[in-house]
């Protein structure tokens, strides 16, 4: 399992090859040696032959995709800088990291995908965007190597594609089950028309009928629509409300729904809110109507002890996604360490007992999309608190 060690990294700049800093300092000295040794005037005496030394193994290259310049740089510098604190924690000397900039477009994805292939890469980490992630995939595809991107489109997945982000399945599956197991049986939804409305939608009819209640409500809206009011109005006055309301928005809107509902009359104390890793946000709380929500995400103690350690190197807290291109070179490091140069065939890549990372426990699915062991949390007025801790292994979730 990737772990986080508690070697203190150094930052790196450049674009090129990224390797180990012990693969370094040996090609410092052997090229000290190179310059500095000259001997004349020596006959060599007679010596016994001598068995030929063994070839060192290959060296593993894995390569990373990222905006590094352009508009999303500003995510893509410090992500880079991730990858790099997880090289100096978990890689070894036969580890080499080849960054490559995608400028944020397409096409951009797709050259540096071709470079990087061009010079040996037998994984592919990244990139961050959807479009990015289609021109890809029919490079390596064809190519015959993996891809841990870190978009969220779940509609990527497949073909040796594997997507990382966190999607809404895995936590509306999480809460939903906690929620069940604490006597809910009639949930309701309000999403948007959107495609992650409807995936929220689906994942909520699945996880009623996996664990049992039933979905007596779905409401949809307009992403744009202004008036709250209006949006919530089918969930107020009913003669049975349902026990819980599933809420699929971003923390802004999330306020606003939250705010509706109490202002038509719902008791948020006795309807339970739920929500995704969207409502991550300490700020959510600030809203008196969502305190006491549910929501499912990472457990926050490992993202706190990452964020704490970038900081102290680089000088600034690092975007969200940071640790999503940590985890995935941990991840690549550790496969080398215990594979060596067959790392990445698709067993390995979808190992059943997973990696544990700075997001914690993760496994890759033949599927294509990562599975997450979540925490269950709940909405305070000065932050979250974690009512329901991440699983320690996917063992004890009995999958």
């Amino acid at each position: 399992m990737a772990r986080s060690a508690t070697l203190v990294p150094r930052a790196l700049s450049g674009l090129g090859t990224v390797r180990s800093r012990a693969a370094v300092l040996w090609t410092l000295c052997a090229l000290l040696v190179a310059g500095c040794s000259t001997v004349t005037g020596v006959r060599p005496t007679a010596q016994a032959p001598q068995p030929t030394p063994a070839a060192p193994p290959p060296v593993t290259k894995v390569a990373l995709l990222l905006p590094l310049t352009g508009q999303s740089a500003a995510i893509g510098q410090p992500m880079l800088e991730s990858a790099q604190m997880a090289l100096f924690d978990v890689a070894g000397d036969r580890f080499e990291l080849l960054p490559r900039d995608t400028r944020g477009t397409p096409q951009g994805a797709a050259d540096a995908a071709r470079g990087a292939l061009a010079d040996g890469a037998q994984l592919v980490l990244g990139p961050l965007f959807a479009a990015e992630v289609a021109a890809v995939k029919p490079i390596t595809q064809a190519a015959g190597v993996s891809v841990l991107a870190f978009s969220t489109d779940w509609t990527l997945a497949g073909g040796g594609t594997h997507i990382l982000g966190f999607v809404p399945s895995d936590q509306v599956n999480r809460v939903v089950g906690f929620a069940r197991s604490r006597g809910v049986t009639r949930f309701a939804t309000l999403a948007p028309r959107s495609p992650y409305g409807d995936a929220v939608v689906n994942a909520l009819q699945s996880a009623t009928q996996r664990f049992g209640g039933q979905v007596t409500q779905i409401e949809r809206y307009e992403p744009g629509n202004p008036d709250t009011a209006q949006v919530v109005r089918p969930l107020t006055g009913l003669p049975t409300p349902p026990q819980a309301v599933m809420l699929a928005d971003g923390v802004a809107r999330t306020r606003q729904l939250g705010a509706a509902l109490a202002a038509g009359g719902v008791d948020t104390a006795q309807v339970r809110l739920l929500g995704t890793g969207l409502w991550d946000d300490p700020g959510l709380g600030q809203e008196p109507a969502m305190v006491g929500s549910w929501f499912a995400a990472p457990a926050p103690r490992g993202r706190a002890d990452f964020e704490a350690r970038f900081e102290s190197i680089y000088g600034r807290k690092p975007p969200r996604l940071a640790t999503l291109s940590y985890d995935a070179t941990a991840m690549a490091a550790a496969l080398t360490k215990a594979h060596g140069p067959n790392a990445f065939t698709p067993a390995n890549l979808t190992s059943p007992s997973g990696f544990e990372g700075v997001d914690g426990l993760f496994r890759l699915r033949t599927g294509g999309v990562a599975e997450r062991g979540l925490a269950v949390l709940e909405v305070t007025p000065d932050g979250t608190r974690v009512l329901d801790p991440a699983p320690s292994s996917f063992a004890t979730l009995g999958q």
